[in-house]
């Protein structure tokens, strides 16, 4: 599909005036996203991703526009892996919950600008070294076995080296400052927990960017897909938080279904040179295997009682972050 500069850029437009009109028009006053709220605007982006996904077809033809479905149905899957991390991030700092949509908007400006490098890359070197199509292949099979193996933990946040870094590098609050991510307190820059966790999410974004971007180029080589998929998955991710986070646990087997995903595209990738799936093929996999995962999550929940969402999930009020997230205030 051949795109111009003019498409590009007017395509980036588009989504800086929804941002701008997201975050300045809908949300300028920090609140509670409720259930409904969240239904509404993940109408609205599915909406214009498919609404797009109509445009391609009709300048590019029925086998682009398939591309752009199918990487916007795998960009959209492995983001639900993404909110388990955020889930567990939020709870554990405290987040309030009318502070987490500053957080993700935040998050999401990041990873748009981490899944454009990452896609640049990714496109100069399948294009320049073929065999890296080949090492991105076995990789996610590999990841797709770890995910199926791994092991639910309770992780120390608080131990993760992004955050001994940071705290490091600037003294952090103790408690929250509002929405403020630094403040200028005695005389010298303070940060608050919330730039902890918004750092935190960028960097789980950064990891889950290793894996989705090698996978959605096993769909299509067009770069303009590739972007445009991604962009509209990652738009719509704070919508879709908002919608499952009190509920995601109970999606017991949606990490199988994820696990066999990625083990599907690297064997995809390790068998393209010998034998070539068709896209409709790999449309009809994904959501057989992502539909299958929720399906059976419904059906055949587990016995014991589900987790249950803290205070920063359900919108109650929550207490002060832990002081272990500021401890480096004293610094």
């Amino acid at each position: 599909m051949t795109i111009g500069v003019t498409g590009w850029v007017l395509f980036n437009v588009f989504v800086l005036l929804m941002l701008a009109l997201d975050l300045g028009v809908f949300h300028r006053q920090a609140h509670a996203i409720r259930p409904r709220e969240a239904l509404v605007w993940s109408i609205v982006w599915v909406s214009l991703a498919l609404l797009f996904n109509y445009w391609i077809y009709l300048r590019a033809g029925q086998e682009i526009a398939l591309e752009f479905l199918t990487g916007y149905l795998l960009e959209k899957s492995l983001s639900v892996d993404n909110i388990f991390v955020i889930v567990m991030i939020f709870a554990f700092f405290r987040v309030p919950a009318a502070l987490q949509h500053r957080v993700l908007f935040w998050g999401v400006m990041g990873a748009l600008i981490l899944r454009g490098t990452f896609i640049a890359l990714g496109a100069y070197v399948l294009h320049r070294w073929h065999w890296v199509f080949y090492v991105f292949g076995a990789l996610l099979v590999v990841t797709g076995i770890k995910m199926a193996f791994k092991r639910e933990e309770e992780t120390d946040l608080s131990e993760n080296a992004i955050v001994r870094l940071a705290r490091r590098l600037i003294p952090i609050t103790r408690g929250f400052r509002g929405s403020r991510f630094l403040v200028r307190e005695d005389g010298r820059w303070l940060g608050t927990p919330l730039l902890l966790v918004v750092l935190l999410v960028e960097f789980s974004d950064l990891l889950f960017a290793i894996d989705s971007i090698p996978a959605i180029f096993a769909i299509t080589d067009d770069t303009f897909i590739v972007y445009t998929s991604n962009v509209f998955a990652i738009l719509g991710l704070r919508s879709m938080f908002f919608l499952l986070a009190a509920v995601v646990d109970r999606f017991t087997y949606l990490k199988y279904g994820l696990a066999l995903v990625l083990v599907f595209i690297g064997v995809k990738m390790l068998i393209a040179d010998f034998y070539k799936l068709s896209t409709g093929t790999s449309l009809v996999v994904l959501a057989t295997l992502i539909g299958g995962a929720v399906a059976a999550s419904l059906i055949f929940p587990p016995r014991a009682p589900a987790h249950l969402p803290g205070p920063a999930q359900t919108g109650e009020e929550s207490p002060p972050p832990p002081d272990h997230a500021g401890s480096g205030a004293a610094a």
